[in-house]
């Protein structure tokens, strides 16, 4: 469901989660990076090693949080923004989140914004505590919002509060317009959603004809990422059910490998 959604499910939240007795130490970080896709910027950033060295660039990151001490850089660092900060001793009744934001105007201290869960759905209010700009390091910014204790695990987003005249439509989950045409849609190649629609209307409409003419899913992911969104706008130019189209082919190696594994000898020869 996963892959289909992007949304991840309490089980998945479940096996990242510290020890209830570290949640209720201070701040942590929490990685929610499911994928396995060739990154590994918050292992190299950390700067008390808690976020531990990977065998392979594929791998899981997994996080020491006897070391953690929430500090924030590998929220501000992860391309993903897939790394949140977490800190459920912030008081008995509500707690913090740090979260990645890349929307300007940034928000502003003590601003009361509606904070959203994983599907985007507005669950409760936050209050900004503070916004790390990030400037020296030109990092995304970290805004750390203050919601409802209960929902510190659901929350991990916000939109800030508009007036009655400036809010538009709901966009149809199902329509063009869900995704404006200058998102970037398959980040290792840089194309956007606005691409990928001009290729469907001239009549390309399936995966491995789309990688060929516009290189979708031939970045180091190999397509982890982007493929199902591109499938998802296939579905919504075509009218095809999302089953009835054919994945792409899927050509060895599935995912980078060194090339000492290739020659099949020692590191040190």
């Amino acid at each position: 469901m996963y892959l289909k959604t992007g949304v991840a499910d309490k089980e998945l939240v479940l096996n990242v989660l510290p020890s209830d007795e570290r949640r209720g130490a201070g701040p942590y970080a929490l990685i929610e990076c499911f994928q396995e896709i060739p990154c590994n910027p918050c292992t190299e950033i950390c700067p008390f090693d808690s976020i531990l060295p990977m065998e392979d660039i594929n791998d899981l990151p997994r996080i020491d949080y006897e070391t953690c001490t929430g500090c924030g850089i590998c929220a501000a660092i992860c391309p993903g923004l897939a790394i949140f900060i977490l800190d459920e001793s912030y008081s008995d009744t509500v707690a913090s989140v740090g979260i990645p934001y890349e929307f300007v105007p940034l928000p502003e201290r003590d601003e009361v914004v509606e904070a959203m869960d994983r599907a985007g759905e507005v669950i409760c209010e936050g209050k900004v505590l503070r916004v790390n700009k990030n400037v020296k390091r030109q990092n995304t910014p970290v805004v750390t919002i203050e919601v409802p204790k209960d929902k510190v695990n659901e929350v991990r987003f916000f939109q800030r509060k508009k007036d009655d005249k400036d809010v538009l439509p709901a966009a149809d989950p199902q329509g063009e317009e869900n995704l404006p045409d200058t998102t970037i849609i398959c980040r290792c190649e840089n194309i956007t959603v606005g691409e990928v629609r001009d290729m469907i209307d001239q009549g390309y409409d399936n995966f491995d004809e789309l990688k060929r003419l516009i290189r979708t899913g031939m970045g180091p992911c190999q397509g982890r990422t982007c493929r199902h969104l591109i499938m998802q706008e296939i579905t919504r130019k075509t009218g095809k059910k999302y089953d009835d189209i054919e994945l792409g082919a899927f050509r060895p190696p599935t995912k980078p490998i060194q090339l000492e594994q290739l020659m099949g000898g020692e590191k040190d020869v």
